[in-house]
């Protein structure tokens, strides 16, 4: 079983506002955004998940992707998690949306924001990198 760590790349066309559980109404601007997460039981279980149109609606990026698409996936292996450690890389360059994703940690969230996919998928690739993991870009699951 493939461990480690991932991200969602996210196309949002338009700006939306979406009651995202205990978060509330968050307003999402149109551009690109990037979810971390970490998946010890297994990266191709969470990430086919995530993409599957009907699911039960369970974490934060869940409400997200009722209204926007996965453009992108970046995982790479880990036996421990690292997303908290990823996310730290992100927040020194990235605007984030406020407790999203991050409620079983301290980090201030694990969604990020940008209006370029290319400069996103830049940061989230020398993120990985930064925390010593080998990034596996344009994983297709599902």
């Amino acid at each position: 079983m493939k461990r480690g760590t991932y991200a969602l790349l996210v196309h949002v066309p338009y700006g939306l506002a979406l009651s995202v559980g205990e978060l509330g109404r968050v307003d999402f601007k149109s551009g690109y955004y990037v979810y971390i997460g970490s998946a010890l039981g297994g990266l191709e279980k969470r990430v086919s998940r995530h993409l599957r149109e009907e699911k039960k609606i369970h974490w934060h990026i869940d409400h997200l992707l009722i209204h926007a698409r996965a453009v992108d996936v970046v995982v790479a292996r880990s036996e421990e998690r690292k997303e908290c450690n990823v996310v730290k890389e992100l927040v020194k360059d990235l605007p984030s949306v406020r407790g999203f994703g991050a409620s079983d940690c301290k980090c201030e969230s694990h969604l990020f924001y940008s209006p370029d996919l290319h400069e996103l998928l830049r940061r989230v690739l020398n993120g990985f990198k930064t925390c010593g993991l080998k990034p596996e870009k344009g994983v297709r699951y599902g």
